[in-house]
């Protein structure tokens, strides 16, 4: 493709981009939606090549991507969908971008050329349909598993792709490796206590943190608890430890339908900013908009490092995980600093 992350692009002018798309606003299954017109024109920097992804539709694993980067920072805004606040990071076909010309390209941002109200419109328009009095949303996320194709984890080369591209520096694939090799140690024979020793040392060996793989303690069945803090962006706050989460979850560890997932368990400790609240988002599945119960919280900086996902490791799609607020308590200050990344230097 001839991108790699930390490359510089600009995104091209509107009527190059839906010349490329067929009558259903596609290329190749994957829609370019009315929120991404706003930054035709603009130089930005691509923050990995989303060369695969997770399926979070169908379960099945990992996904291959044909001819797509991600661009740093530039995530969906929903309002094009009905508000939608997934807040997902977008895909990019390599056929919408240039590379930039340093010489001829030097501002970060060029002026918009070509959208026009109806070009906005008409991709509206592509966007949703009304289906039984119910408005149903066509996006990226609803249509990924067409654009992609099945990616089995032991298939060597995306690894390969992972390190040429830069998506993954050498440190941090070598140290996932080796954790991943030591967790399934447990299905191949080893003893299952001895297996789970040796993965939990060298976990906190090459990590510093404990092992993230702990279930919760309510027995699967009986009611979860819930806390309100009424949280609102901007507030700080910190992550529970896991052994306190562990008190609010399930056996498969849950709260109330939400799973605190192993790529959680991370930020256990640690401090960051409310980046929003989520109360509505779209199904994936169905593509129709869903009134959360209990609105959830994302948090400034913190996305899945597809570090410890089945079938899916180092998946570049970085989706922020939602945190019940009974995971959460305010913190006095900004004292212990947002992180919002995992190491210095990684990627």
């Amino acid at each position: 493709m001839g991108f790699h992350a930390g490359t510089w692009v600009v995104v091209r002018s509107a009527e190059e981009i839906l010349s490329s798309l067929d009558r259903n606003g596609e290329l190749d299954s994957l829609p370019f939606m009315a929120e991404m017109l706003q930054y035709c024109g603009q130089r930005l920097q691509v923050s990995a090549v989303a060369h695969k992804t997770c399926d979070t539709i169908n379960k099945t694993g990992g996904r291959r991507v044909a001819k797509a980067v991600h661009l740093k920072g530039l995530r969906c805004d929903g309002s094009a969908h009905g508000n939608c606040q997934a807040a997902c990071l977008m895909f990019w076909k390599t056929e919408w971008l240039r590379p930039a010309d340093a010489q001829s390209d030097p501002a970060d941002k060029i002026a918009v050329r070509g959208v026009t109200p109806m070009q906005m419109e008409e991709l509206r328009a592509k966007g949703s349909r009304s289906e039984g009095g119910e408005e149903v949303y066509s996006c990226q996320a609803t249509r990924l598993f067409a654009a992609s194709s099945p990616l089995q984890w032991w298939d060597l080369r995306q690894y390969v792709t992972d390190l040429w591209c830069r998506n993954v520096r050498i440190g941090r694939f070598l140290r996932v490796a080796v954790l991943r090799a030591l967790y399934h140690l447990r299905s191949i024979g080893v003893g299952y206590r001895v297996a789970i020793a040796l993965h939990d040392t060298g976990h906190k060996l090459l990590t510093g943190r404990p092992s993230p793989y702990k279930d919760g303690l309510i027995p699967t069945g009986n009611p979860t608890p819930t806390e309100t803090l009424d949280l609102a962006s901007g507030e700080w706050v910190e992550v529970k430890s896991h052994e306190e989460i562990r008190l609010t979850t399930t056996e498969h560890n849950f709260n109330r339908g939400m799973r605190f997932d192993p790529e959680m368990a991370q930020f256990c400790g640690r401090t960051f900013k409310v980046d929003r609240r989520v109360e509505r988002l779209i199904d994936e599945r169905t593509g129709r908009m869903v009134a959360m119960k209990s609105p959830c919280i994302i948090l400034g900086g913190v996305v899945c490092s597809s570090e410890y996902s089945e079938r899916r490791v180092f998946c570049p799609r970085q989706i922020p995980p939602y945190f019940r607020e009974i995971w959460l308590r305010r913190a006095a200050s900004n004292a212990s600093g947002l992180v919002g990344s995992r190491r210095s230097g990684d990627r």
